[in-house]
């Protein structure tokens, strides 16, 4: 199955879960479809702009995956700038969303695996200093999209070349 059509069947069951008489249970399928709806909106906006139809025959589930990386790492800046200003309301709506579009990224590498990654890639590029980073970010970013937060990446990425 797709990645767009398991999301739009996700939705479809959000939308029946509306109907538990379970506050709480309707409380998460209301974030739940919310987010949901927000993703395929996005994706839409994509295939708009784009003027093309995103699914796994076309261009595959990267680009969708893409739009999921986006959205996750929105929620993450504006969970960090509610908890500055102390706003834990809007932190806890950020954070369910969170989990939401997290379930839609493909399973997440162990911090070994990334290390392993990086190794290898620097070792394939040959780079030797913070200048070369650009190469083995290069190398990195198709091979663990959706799979690793590439910042962290970035950062270890940084410390190897650095010492």
């Amino acid at each position: 199955m797709s990645l767009k059509l398991r999301i739009t069947d996700d939705m479809k069951a959000a939308m029946r879960g509306r109907a538990h008489p379970e506050e709480a249970q309707r409380a998460k399928e209301m974030v739940r479809l919310g987010t949901i709806r927000l993703l395929l909106a996005a994706i839409k906006q994509k295939e708009v702009d784009e003027r093309i139809e995103l699914d796994d025959a076309t261009l595959g589930d990267p680009v969708i995956g893409g739009i999921v990386e986006k959205l996750i790492k929105q929620r993450k800046d504006s969970i960090s700038q509610f908890q500055a200003a102390g706003r834990n309301d809007l932190v806890m709506a950020e954070q369910a969303e969170l989990v939401v579009l997290q379930s839609y990224l493909p399973e997440q590498l162990s911090a070994d695996e990334i290390e392993a990654a990086v190794t290898a890639a620097i070792a394939e590029s040959g780079a030797s200093s913070v200048k070369d980073m650009g190469r083995v970010m290069g190398l990195l970013k198709p091979r663990l999209a959706g799979r690793a937060d590439m910042g962290q990446v970035s950062v270890l990425i940084k410390a190897r070349l650095a010492s």
